[in-house]
């Protein structure tokens, strides 16, 4: 089992970082490849660019420590844990952590990849609203 973890810093609020993330239907906007999400119940699906389907179990949204954590259930995966945590280390001063933890093994490197543009992004969206 390989379990990778990036993290960002970004100058904003922990709040507005967290406000990026914590919808589970806003991972097409944030998340490079995947084109569409549709949230039933704690079950997200999303499509990605090629068109694959990946359903997965929303485990927790807690806004008290910002954290978001899910597990993909499609049958490529024999286990799979997502985590995003967003730390306050300062008004304007926040640390976006997202950890994957998956086998098979490749599956890991597939999805952190996709992770560190992930935090490109959420890092442009969160700094963004500082600029309003």
């Amino acid at each position: 089992m390989a379990s990778l973890r990036y993290e960002r810093r970004i100058a904003a609020s922990a709040d507005a970082v967290w406000d990026v993330v914590r919808h589970p239907e806003s991972i097409p906007r944030w998340f490079p490849g995947i084109v569409s999400c549709v949230v039933e119940g704690n079950i997200r699906t999303i499509t990605t660019a090629t068109g694959l389907e990946m359903p997965a179990e929303i485990l927790t949204i807690d806004s008290t420590i910002r954290r978001f954590a899910y597990r993909i259930t499609a049958p490529l995966y024999r286990f799979h844990l997502g985590v995003i945590d967003v730390i306050e280390l300062g008004p304007l001063d926040s640390l976006c952590v997202y950890s994957t933890t998956a086998e098979p093994d490749p599956l890991a490197l597939i999805i952190a990849g996709g992770t560190l543009g992930a935090l490109d992004v959420i890092q442009q969206l969160a700094e963004a609203t500082v600029e309003e």
